[in-house]
């Protein structure tokens, strides 16, 4: 039988969410050896040896608060291995001495916690690490820009991954001009380490498997912690969630089917759509889709507009999903 997903209300509570800043399954065993720098590439080698610098000072002593604390940029396009490395660090300093989430994640801990307490939580660890940084509001630009002060302040250094180079945070998306105090503010954390490549997930061009056949659908749907979801209904059930609980909303699914994909032509829906392949990724979830196919589903205006990068990195997430699922259901 499928998992229901539809209704689902998960509920997590504030002490929960910073138990929960750790790498995810998908990066689970991520480390500096298991990086592999692409010859063709060096920047992903240098990237790898700034990280490895940046943890070198944690890894053989505990922080000392006699001074600010640093911060560490990593900018690249999608699929370079920015959250490997990103995870690495996590991992390799050890759940005492650094917390791994993603931007919205740590924007929701402020949410639940309030901003004090927040800070005084994040201030126990040497480093706090970022993943997908972005300033996607007006909001979100100044609670982060004083979160990273503070912290930094008091001595907390801050390792980030992100698509945009940190002065250029907000462009396309609202009135960056207005806020250029709070995004510089954000910019002088940081030492930027830019890594190039494609990205490894096909190295080429995205090919989406054809949509599924009402077989593929439903065997995927009834297999062991499976979940059907029919598109609208399931766009419209995220509106009832918010999307720091999307981890909660998708526990215990490995396989998700998908049924009468269309393209999407809300700006709101596609930005939700993207942080739920983005959770279902981080947790090795496979997904298979009839209907459309699911490089349609974000408009060329999308594709074109300020939250480019974001779709383009979700269709990358959807498209590797989509494959494994393939490989996931093949006979043996």
């Amino acid at each position: 039988m499928s998992i229901a997903l539809i209704g689902r209300r998960p509920v997590v509570a504030p002490e929960d969410l910073i138990a929960g800043l750790k790498p995810p399954p998908h990066f689970g065993r991520a480390s500096f050896e298991t990086y592999r720098p692409d010859p063709a590439h060096p920047s992903q080698a240098a990237a790898l040896a700034a990280v490895r610098d940046f943890a070198a000072p944690h890894l053989r002593r505990l922080r000392s608060r006699r001074g600010p604390g640093v911060g560490l940029y990593l900018d690249g396009g999608f699929g370079v291995g920015k959250t490997h490395l990103l995870a690495s660090l996590a991992h390799a300093l050890g759940p005492s001495r650094a917390v791994f989430g993603t931007f919205v994640e740590y924007t929701n801990l402020v949410g639940a916690l309030g901003f004090i307490a927040a800070r005084e939580a994040l201030s126990g660890f040497a480093v706090v690490c970022i993943d997908e940084f972005e300033l996607d509001d007006p909001g979100d630009t100044l609670i982060m820009a004083r979160l990273m002060r503070e912290l930094t302040d008091a001595g907390v250094c801050v390792a980030a991954t992100s698509n945009t180079l940190p002065d250029a945070l907000g462009e396309g998306r609202f009135a960056a001009d207005d806020f250029q105090r709070e995004i510089q503010a954000v910019a002088r954390v940081f030492t930027t380490q830019r890594i190039d490549g494609p990205d490894y997930r096909h190295r080429g061009d995205l090919s989406f498997p054809p949509p599924a056949a009402e077989a593929l659908v439903a065997s995927v749907a009834e297999a062991p912690r499976g979940a059907l979801a029919e598109w609208t209904a399931l766009l419209e059930d995220l509106t009832q969630v918010h999307p720091s609980r999307y981890g909660a909303y998708i526990d215990g699914v490995a396989a998700l089917a998908l049924t009468d994909v269309a393209p999407l032509d809300d700006q709101n829906q596609a930005l939700r759509l993207v942080a739920l392949v983005d959770r279902l990724y981080d947790r090795d979830a496979v997904v298979v889709a009839s209907g459309a196919s699911l490089d349609a589903v974000f408009s060329p205006d999308m594709l074109r507009g300020g939250y480019r990068k974001k779709y383009l990195r979700c269709l990358s997430r959807l498209e590797s999903m989509a494959h494994a699922a393939l490989e996931h259901t093949r006979p043996v």
